[in-house]
């Protein structure tokens, strides 16, 4: 049994320390697992069991202005970390068949580093997402898929703070955050009630294309030489890209396919009674 410990112990330091980047083990929520995991589980069981039962016998919250401020944030930090990520790295820098991480110490690295790390704390502030689903009692809006994505985006991104923060990974973060510059603008446009968007199923189009764009980047780890990132990424993320893929696929055609042709069938279907009602009255 003390060797069993013994060896739960030595994995635990292996991982939380020694495969972990020492530049970045003092940052905030970085240096171990417990706190993120916490938030997660907070996060979880708020979602899906205590908020829905705080607010079985209150009225919605009015949360407009909130989200409308809060949106306006989104776009601007996402705006902001895709200049970041542009100018620092995937602009001229950066190869985009395969690009290593720089565990320097220069000013640069450091900054690159940083950078990673903010978009992780974006991916926390997007959890407020959900939160706001439950303060409004919209929970039928909180699906698998949304609260799996929000979920995943915040553990993967602590990983690469803690492990990777810079290289080839950080192309999700700046495909993620032109996605994300999109699709707040269009909440905030949703928001103020002025009119009903004709885009909103693009927006679902747009997170396709990601998810397939992300999916080939990783891919191109199997066939390339190695150039110093770790391959096993790709084991990662295209079964997980794929996954997204399938999920977000199989929401696109229940919600934009198959309701409008139910609903034009059921219209053509009401149109053809209405006309056999007269026709049945002179019979």
């Amino acid at each position: 049994m003390a060797a069993i410990i013994r060896a739960l112990l030595n994995g635990y330091h292996a991982f939380n320390v020694e495969l972990a980047d020492p530049r970045t083990q003092s940052w905030f929520l970085i240096g171990s697992p417990w706190p993120i995991l916490g938030l997660m589980f907070c996060y979880i069981h708020f979602v899906l069991s205590l908020g829905p039962r705080l607010m079985k016998d209150r009225k919605p919250f009015n949360l407009d202005r909130v989200m409308q401020i809060y949106n306006v944030v989104q776009i601007l930090v996402s705006a902001y970390l895709l200049y970041k990520a542009l100018t620092l790295a995937w602009l001229w820098e950066y190869s985009y068949v395969c690009e290593p991480v720089d565990y320097s110490k220069t000013p640069k690295a450091i900054e690159i580093a940083a950078t990673v790390w903010l978009y992780f704390i974006v991916k926390l502030i997007d959890l407020l997402d959900t939160v706001f689903f439950v303060l409004r009692k919209k929970q039928s809006q909180i699906s698998f898929l949304h609260v799996y994505h929000h979920a995943g985006m915040v553990i993967g991104t602590w990983a690469g703070v803690k492990f990777l923060p810079g290289g080839h990974g950080t192309f999700l973060g700046v495909v993620n955050s032109f996605v994300h510059i999109i699709m707040y603008s269009h909440y905030l446009v949703t928001s103020m009630k002025s009119s009903k968007p004709w885009w909103k199923k693009h927006i679902t189009q747009l997170q396709l294309i990601q998810f397939v764009i992300i999916l080939f980047h990783f891919l191109q780890l199997m066939w390339v030489k190695d150039c110093g990132y770790p391959r096993w990424t790709a084991l990662i993320f295209v079964p997980q890209n794929l996954f997204m893929i399938v999920l977000f696929g199989d929401f696109y055609y229940k919600t934009y396919l198959k309701k409008p042709a139910a609903k034009k069938h059921q219209e053509q279907n009401g149109v053809s009674k209405k006309k056999s009602i007269p026709n049945d009255k002179f019979n």
